[in-house]
C-alpha cells in the first residue's frame, strides 16, 4: 500500500482549491457553492477538484475546519490574558490585525460561518462547538448552575457574533485603520455603551408585539424565514418551505409567484418590524439609551417568542446579487438611524462617547444574532434573553452578570 506523504505540489494545489472555495462560500453560501464555481476560479475542470476532494461536502468541510483553526490561533492570544477585559482586548487586537492582513492579501481569507449549520457535517459541528467553548473561556470559568451557564453562553454567542458580523461593515474602512477600529470596538465590547450610572430601564414596545398577523401569507413568511436562518438562501428551497408547512408545491405557488418574491418579502417584513420598533421607541423614551435599549429588548423578545421570527441579516451574504444591494442599503439606513440615536444618548449623557458608526453596526449585529441564541442556551425565556443577552451588550461583557453599571 502506498503511504507516501503528499508532495508540496499536491498540498499547494489543495490549498488553492480551499482558498477558492472559501471565496465562493462567502459569496454564495455553502449550499450555493458548486465544484464548477470553484474550478472555474482556478482554470480547472470540476474533475480536477474531485481529484483532491471527493465531493462538494468534503471541500466545504475543509474550508470550515481551516476557518476554525484560524480562529483558534486568535483565541489563543486572547486566552493569555488574566482578566476578562484583558483577554477580550488581546483577542480583538489579534482579530483586527488578522483582518488587516487579509485585506492586504497577506493572509488567506477566512470562511464566513453564517451557513455552518446548513452543511450539517459532524466533524465541522464538533469543531465549531469547541470554538464556541474557547470563545466562552475568554469571558469566565465554566459555570454549572443553569442561569449562570446561560448568562455565560449568551455573552459568548454575542461576542462571537459581533466579531463575525464585522465582515459586513469593516471593508468600508481602510485596512491601515483596522487597528484603531479594533480598539474602539474592544472598548464597547468590554465597557458597553451605557454611561456610568445610567439606569437600565427599557420600555416594552407593546404595539410591536400586537402587530403580528395570523394569515396564510404570514405562515409562508415564518416558514421561509426559519429555513433561511437555518440553511441559508439556497437551502431554503420551495420544497423545504412547503414541507415545513405540510402543503404542496402547488399551494406554495398559489400564494407566492416565486421563491425570490417570498425571500424579498421576508427581508421587507424584518425591515418594517425594525422600523416600527424605532418609531415606537422614539415616542415613549426619555433618553437615547432608553430608546435603544427599548428597541433592542423588544426586538429580541419578538425574535425569541418564536411566533414570528426576524430574518438574520447575515443571510444577505448568499442572496442573489440582483436584490442584495437594495436590501443592504435598507439595513444601512436602519444602522444610520441607530447612529443618530446614539448621538442623542451621548448628548443627553445617558451613553458614553463612542464611535457611533461602529456602535450602530454592533447594535444591528446583536439584534441579528438573537436568531441563533436558542442554539447556545437552555430553555431561555424572552425575558431572560433581555436580561442575559441584551443588557450585557449595553453594560459591557467585562461587567459581571447582575452587577449592572
Amino acid at each position: 500500500m502506498n503511504t507516501r506523504p503528499p508532495t508540496r505540489r499536491f498540498e499547494a494545489r489543495r490549498a488553492a482549491i480551499v482558498a477558492s472555495a472559501v471565496g465562493v462560500i462567502n459569496r454564495k453560501g455553502v449550499r450555493g457553492m458548486t465544484l464548477g464555481d470553484v474550478a472555474s476560479c482556478l482554470d480547472l475542470v470540476p474533475t480536477g477538484v474531485i481529484y483532491y476532494f471527493k465531493n462538494k461536502e468534503a471541500l466545504a468541510q475543509a474550508c470550515y475546519l481551516q476557518g476554525v483553526e484560524q480562529f483558534d490561533g486568535l483565541l489563543a492570544e486572547g486566552l493569555a490574558g488574566r482578566e476578562v477585559a484583558e483577554r477580550l482586548t488581546l483577542f480583538l487586537d489579534a482579530y483586527f490585525a488578522f483582518r488587516r492582513r487579509i485585506a492586504e492579501r497577506e493572509a488567506p481569507e477566512v470562511v464566513v460561518f453564517n451557513d455552518v449549520r446548513a452543511l450539517n457535517d459532524e466533524a465541522v459541528n464538533a469543531a465549531y462547538v469547541d470554538l464556541f467553548r474557547r470563545t466562552r473561556s475568554l469571558l469566565d470559568v465554566p459555570q454549572t448552575e443553569r442561569r449562570a451557564r446561560n448568562a455565560l453562553n449568551a455573552r459568548a454567542h454575542m461576542l462571537l457574533s459581533e466579531v463575525l458580523w464585522s465582515i459586513v461593515w469593516l471593508p468600508r474602512r481602510e485596512p491601515e485603520d483596522f487597528g484603531w477600529v479594533g480598539r474602539r470596538f474592544a472598548s464597547m465590547v468590554c465597557e458597553g455603551l451605557a454611561a456610568p450610572g445610567a439606569a437600565w430601564n427599557p420600555i416594552p414596545l407593546t404595539q410591536l408585539m400586537a402587530a403580528r398577523r395570523e394569515d396564510s401569507a404570514e405562515l409562508f413568511l415564518c416558514a421561509a424565514t426559519e429555513l433561511i436562518n437555518e440553511q441559508g438562501y439556497v437551502g431554503a428551497s420551495v420544497e423545504k418551505i412547503s414541507a415545513r408547512l405540510n402543503v404542496t408545491k402547488g399551494a406554495f405557488y398559489h400564494h407566492n409567484a416565486a421563491k425570490d418574491d417570498l425571500v424579498l418579502a421576508c427581508f421587507q417584513r424584518t425591515i418594517e418590524v425594525m422600523r416600527l420598533a424605532i418609531r415606537q421607541a422614539e415616542q415613549v423614551a426619555e433618553t437615547g439609551y432608553q430608546a435603544l435599549a427599548s428597541i433592542a429588548a423588544s426586538l429580541v423578545e419578538y425574535q425569541m417568542s418564536g411566533n414570528a421570527p426576524l430574518l438574520r441579516t447575515s443571510a444577505l451574504t448568499s442572496v442573489p446579487e440582483a436584490i442584495q444591494r437594495t436590501l443592504l442599503d435598507q439595513f444601512d439606513r436602519i444602522s444610520e438611524r441607530f447612529a443618530s440615536m446614539i448621538c442623542d444618548g451621548v448628548a443627553d449623557g445617558s451613553l458614553r462617547p463612542v464611535d457611533v458608526n461602529i456602535a450602530a453596526q454592533m447594535i444591528t449585529g446583536m439584534i441579528n444574532a438573537a436568531a441563533d441564541l436558542k442554539f447556545w442556551t437552555h430553555e431561555l425565556s424572552p425575558a431572560d434573553a433581555v436580561a442575559l443577552y441584551v443588557r450585557p451588550f449595553f453594560e459591557g461583557l467585562a461587567t459581571p452578570e447582575g452587577e449592572g453599571r
